[in-house]
């Protein structure tokens, strides 16, 4: 069952965005009791040498502007642990994830919060939760050899400990737009309660 839905929206193209419209199926499907929205197309910071530092501090010795530094990692770092699931809208640009995406997991993928460090290797700390991806493409087909997204953000996922994931694709749509509605049909109607 879910009860918090992490929704997060990738796509610059807004209302006319179709991994958004597919989010939004998705979302109604699984009927949260909470959903809380995060829209990358709005600027999330790059990380940047300030940002590392503060990162690099020990907390206990974090000045107040580190921790001013931080806040925003800190509130999206909050958003992920308090859900359940992700559904994250995720057009694919020019082969790979937006730079906003892109921006939103360099802030929470902090070592000791999101993942460790361990003598067997890195261990996600983010397990327990479910990702559904709605991915749409105008010419790059999902998984395919020229998809450097899913490929990505499933690995991604997976090193902050998400390894329930699946996929609702719209793909190739300026290639075949009737298969890549077909396909995203398919691709809901297979959807996990």
């Amino acid at each position: 069952m879910t009860n918090t839905v992490l929704r997060i929206d990738a796509s610059a193209r807004g209302t006319d965005s179709v991994s958004r419209q597919l989010a939004d199926e998705v979302v109604s499907r699984l009927n949260p009791a909470t959903v809380v929205s995060r829209d990358l197309a709005e600027t999330v910071p790059q990380i940047d040498t300030r940002w590392l530092e503060a990162n690099g501090t020990p907390e206990a010795e974090r000045t107040p502007d580190q921790r001013a530094r931080l806040a925003l990692s800190d509130a999206l770092i909050e958003e992920l642990r308090a859900a359940d699931t992700l559904v994250i809208a995720l057009p694919i640009y020019n082969f790979g994830v937006p730079s906003g995406f892109k921006a939103w997991f360099d802030q929470i993928a902090r070592a000791g919060i999101a993942f460790r460090y361990t003598e067997e290797g890195p261990e996600g700390l983010m397990k327990g939760k479910r990702a559904i991806i709605t991915v749409a493409s105008g010419g790059t087909e999902v998984d395919g050899p020229i998809d450097f997204a899913t490929p990505w953000l499933r690995h991604v996922l997976g090193f902050i400990g998400i390894t329930d994931i699946q996929v609702v694709r719209s793909d190739r749509q300026m290639v075949d737009a009737e298969a890549s509605k077909a396909r995203a049909a398919d691709d809901l109607a297979h959807l996990a309660a």
